[in-house]
């Protein structure tokens, strides 16, 4: 005698964590929904969590009606920052494919562009990091018209990104981390302004020493070198909100230090620019890759000794 199957409603009864798995994507989905778009085309259209929860939601609804996803679609979702595969889309912009190692916050969010990743954070409301990749081919591509036309990242909650309000009126220039100077084609050029990119910078700083001395001297180098140039920009707070301000009316941080990693792969060394956020900040020697560890308490190249 063949079994007799259970009704749809008898399985439900069964796995009540489906349901559950159910109504917290359905309403992880409304939310994603009511996210309020920038104008512009530069927008990077995909958006990681709301990819995460359509993935989810299909897993849910096959574990309900029988059926195991091939392993080709299984996918492991976890709070960016938390795990090893976070940032999975880009690992091309981290030396051997493996991102900083950084303590985990909620608020932290992995973004892919096409020719940087950012860790940002949603407490501060700027990035953790930025994360490119330079070589003689991309320095020599790197002549596109700058666009100037600043947008916040649709993909971050409108609760945990800053605007262009923040940035009206307040003294601070809208500083690059991966600078718009490095971007080898037209669409990279106007991801690099979104104010995911940017932190609040002393614009003396921003325009003189910054410019010429970090930038500048980084972007020279990486087209000289003989093979790839990892370098990994951030900001840095100070532990008192009066030395680490914020502006506008979202209070996105002003950072105190402004760090710029370099790395050359093929001679394994490794060195960092490290700058007071001020407008009398004038060029200093750059300090050893141990020195910015000790700083900042983040491991930017797990796995990696280079040389001091």
């Amino acid at each position: 005698m063949k079994k007799r199957k259970s009704p749809p409603s008898s399985r439900i009864r069964h796995k009540p964590h489906l349901i559950s798995t159910l109504l917290v994507l359905v309403l992880g989905l409304s939310c994603y929904s009511c996210t309020e778009l920038p104008a512009g085309r530069e927008l990077v259209a995909a958006s990681i969590g709301l990819e995460a929860l359509l993935r989810g939601l299909g897993t849910a609804a096959r574990e309900y009606s029988g059926t195991t996803a091939a392993p080709s679609e299984s996918v492991s979702v976890s709070r960016p920052g938390y795990a090893t595969d976070y940032f999975s889309a880009c690992r091309n912009f981290f030396v051997n494919g493996k991102p900083p190692v950084v303590a985990p916050r909620p608020t932290n969010r992995a973004l892919c562009y096409d020719a940087f990743a950012i860790l940002h954070s949603g407490d501060s409301k700027t990035a953790v990091f930025v994360a490119e990749k330079l070589n003689r081919a991309s320095v020599a591509d790197a002549d596109e018209e700058r666009t100037d036309r600043f947008f916040a990242d649709a993909r971050l909650r409108s609760a945990e990104r800053a605007t262009l309000a923040d940035y009206k009126s307040s003294g601070f220039d809208r500083g690059h981390l991966a600078p718009a100077g490095d971007m080898p084609t037209a669409q990279s050029m106007a991801q690099s302004f979104s104010l995911a990119n940017m932190v609040p910078q002393a614009p003396k700083h921003n325009q003189g020493t910054w410019r010429t001395s970090v930038e500048a001297a980084t972007k020279k180098y990486a087209g000289r070198a003989s093979g790839n140039v990892y370098v990994i920009t951030g900001p840095v707070f100070a532990p008192s909100i009066v030395q680490s301000p914020g502006i506008g009316p979202g209070h996105v941080r002003v950072p105190r230090y402004l760090f710029k990693l370099v790395y050359d792969q093929d001679k394994n060394r490794a060195w960092a620019h490290w700058n007071l956020n001020d407008n009398a900040t004038r060029a200093s020697r750059p300090i050893s890759y141990g020195e910015l560890v000790r700083r900042t308490g983040i491991e930017f190249l797990p796995g990696v000794n280079p040389a001091e």
